[in-house]
């Protein structure tokens, strides 16, 4: 009997198939994921649209890339370490965790006097902001087979639609408040946060009692902060640099230090074997490795671009926050319908890799069209451009989890799916520091050109307040008004051309990556190459290259994965439930 027999004829061992739960119990926990979910998704959209104020409040608008970046260093850094724990001691006691730090960030964030007490208590936010999305998304893998998680995704896109049409427009309505209950209006774009937390700990507690066979792991305590040492130097740097040079002392002490931490951590992780927070052997697999490359390389467009946009609408179109977070919808909507579309494709065919290579070409082609804008372009340009650049995020975003979650052996759901959210957040990090620092570099330049090469009297010191306040633009002299705003515009257009440049990359990074088709029944991911080859043996490294599945799960193509052969030991026949398909 082939192994394609065997997995027509036998379901999956259980500890790689899911547990096995009606679509009335999976929608009942999608439920308490999607309010944790929402904490995260509206905070990524409700702060964009109201960065302007805040930072001219504060008197700190080059400095607003700190809101960003703090919030995001912490997130990136705490999430594979969830990852690991989940997979360690359970999903949801870490999701509740994760709901109470965001929460407690943003009722410190809401009293924040600085632009430095604000990063800070972003940093707190995002320390609980690292477990919502990846552990959301990791436990869809854990209780929905692979190829039928594209449809379930659907609910998930409700909670990103909603906070995306929500998010911009609550974000630019308080910041249009000078004083809201007593206290200044941006204050409640993190006030907001505290209900709706409490709403979310209230239903999760409540609804999210998925089963949970515990790991006997240590815990990677030293890879965490070897993690820290690594990332942090760099993402430093590519804030500062601009400020103290490239070649200066400090920014070449954050390197050395960056370089340390890497080597350090890679030689942590490779004696903590399958203990490691990101175990190595992971990047055994091509399909895993290409795709945590491609994310990396989409984090940087995605997230340079979605802040580039409000810029534009609100420091050059001069629209109030709440009249551009309305303008935003072009580019949700571009992301929902990409989202849907590769969704229900993937659920139908189980095939996922066109979406994001066509997705970041689409990407590209917005970003360059964001490019060609002016100060003065009509309203249509811009929304259709960042509708097109939306679509192609639709494709990308979702996909490459699948893919990731996919690659591996179900035990590394909760790493592998952590890893990938890790690795685009570093992307996304690094593309909001090193766009913001590209923008301010250009802008002094771009503004003086404007002027014909020369200001004019008196001017530059007005001009070069700009930077910390932009709200003055509006008072100037229209003879000094115009050419401002072309030196703005063409220092935002000059990110889209990055942006686009590192979209094409993604692209064809992700050409290289090896497809495997999505099982239809079986919690556990697919785990074998078309043809049969398996990826991982037994212990979750690769398999060889001699075309026989010998990890428990392999099939050929288009069957359920997770069948062991017929002759493998160990099969458990009394528990298994043919019924799954």
């Amino acid at each position: 009997m082939t192994t394609a027999d065997v997995a027509k004829a036998e379901p999956p061992p259980r500890d790689e198939q899911g547990p096995n739960l009606s679509h009335k119990q999976i929608v009942t926990i999608l439920i308490g994921l999607m309010t944790g979910m929402f904490l995260a998704a509206l905070d990524q959209t409700i702060v964009g649209t109201s960065i302007v104020k805040i930072s001219n409040d504060l008197d700190g608008f080059d400095l607003q890339a700190w809101i960003t970046t703090a919030y995001l260093i912490t997130a990136t850094i705490s999430t594979p370490l969830y990852g690991k724990l989940s997979d360690i001691y359970g999903r949801k006691p870490f999701y509740l965790a994760a709901i109470s730090i965001f929460v407690v960030g943003s009722v410190a964030a809401t009293f924040a006097t600085s632009m430095y007490e604000l990063a800070a208590f972003r940093a707190i936010q995002g320390i609980g902001a690292g477990g919502l999305m990846s552990l959301a998304m990791t436990i869809l893998g854990d209780i929905v087979p692979p190829r039928e998680r594209a449809r379930y995704q659907g609910f998930f896109l409700a909670v990103f639609g909603t906070s995306t049409v929500l998010g911009p427009v609550l974000g630019g309505f308080f910041a249009d408040f000078d004083t809201l209950g007593g206290i200044d209006g941006w204050r409640w774009v993190f006030l907001i946060n505290v209900p709706i937390g409490a709403i979310a700990l209230f239903v999760v507690a409540k609804v999210l009692n998925v089963p949970h066979e515990r790991q006997d792991h240590r815990i990677d305590w030293w890879g965490s902060v070897a993690l820290a040492v690594a990332v942090v130097p760099l993402l430093l740097v590519a804030e500062q640099g601009n400020k103290w040079g490239w070649a200066d002392s400090k920014s070449l002490a954050c390197f050395a230090i960056a370089a340390v931490g890497v080597v350090w951590f890679l030689v942590i992780e490779n004696r903590m074997k399958d203990a490691a927070l990101i175990p190595l052997r992971l990047f055994r697999n091509s399909t895993f490795s290409v795709a945590i490359l491609g994310g990396v390389i989409v984090g940087v467009a995605m997230f340079g671009s979605i802040m580039m946009i409000p810029q534009y609408l609100q420091v050059v179109q001069g629209y109030s926050p709440t009249e551009s977070g309305l303008l935003m919808l072009p580019l949700m909507v571009g992301i929902m319908s990409g989202s849907i579309l590769s969704g229900q494709i993937t659920g139908r065919t189980g095939r996922y890799k066109v979406f994001p290579v066509v997705g970041t070409f689409l990407i590209a082609v917005g970003g360059l069209l964001f490019a060609q804008i002016e100060y003065d372009s009509a309203l249509w340009h811009p929304l259709v451009y960042a509708g097109i650049i939306g679509l192609g995020l639709g494709g990308c975003m979702q996909t490459l989890i699948i893919a990731v979650q996919n690659a591996g052996p179900r035990r590394d759901m909760g790493v592998s799916t952590a890893t990938a959210t890790f690795f685009r957040q570093i992307g996304g990090t690094a593309g909001v520091a090193v766009f913001l620092t590209i923008l301010f570099n250009v802008l002094p330049g771009n503004i003086e050109k404007a002027f014909g090469g020369a200001l004019p009297g008196g001017a530059g010191g007005q001009l070069g307040d700009l930077q910390s306040n932009t709200s003055g633009i509006a008072n100037l002299p229209p003879e000094i008004q115009t050419p401002v705003l072309i030196g703005f515009t063409d220092s935002i257009t000059t990110v889209f051309y990055v942006a686009a440049g590192f979209a094409l990359l993604a692209c064809v990074v992700l050409m290289f990556m090896k497809e495997i088709p999505l099982a239809e029944s079986g919690g556990a991911p697919a785990s074998v190459l078309e043809g049969g080859e398996a990826l991982f043996d037994e212990n979750g490294a690769d398999a060889g290259t001699d075309g026989s599945a010998r990890e428990a799960g392999g099939a050929t193509a288009g069957e359920p994965v997770g069948a062991a052969p017929a002759e493998s030991p160990g099969r458990h026949h009394a528990e298994a439930n043919p019924s799954r398909r």
